[in-house]
């Protein structure tokens, strides 16, 4: 009986490793990661609307490509990838949408200190001296 037992135990472990090799090719290979695609998607759209198109473009580019790339290896059902893709065109676009509302803050800065000016020399001029 002993003889048997450790005859079991020497077919047992490579057995079980073939069957689990076996159940993790059959496996299925993931969820596409719609989350994450849905979530790039709606932070370009954000971007758009900050005016990266025109503030931010080089940013606003690299996030479309990305969303592209994930897009296309979700399709070849490399969801791992399409994940990664994922997340970084969703930085990409918040990043967009970040340097074109600093952008737009900046321009306003500016034309607030040139309506400052305009009023100062107005009031220099207007002042007795």
């Amino acid at each position: 009986m002993r003889s048997q037992s450790m005859s079991t135990r020497r077919w047992a472990a490579p057995v079980t490793v073939a069957l689990l090799g076996a159940l993790a090719a059959c496996a299925t290979p993931g969820e596409p990661p719609l989350a994450q695609m849905i979530g790039a998607r709606a932070s370009i759209v954000q971007a758009e609307s900050a005016g990266a198109a025109e503030r931010a473009p080089v940013e606003l580019l690299a996030a479309r490509e990305k969303l592209g790339k994930a897009e296309a290896a979700s399709r070849e059902k490399h969801f791992e990838s399409a994940r990664r893709w994922s997340e970084l065109a969703e930085a990409d676009a918040e990043l967009a949408e970040r340097k074109a509302r600093a952008v737009k803050a900046q321009a306003a800065v500016t034309e607030l200190a040139r309506g400052n000016d305009m009023l100062r020399q107005e009031l220099e001029r207007k002042s007795p001296r």
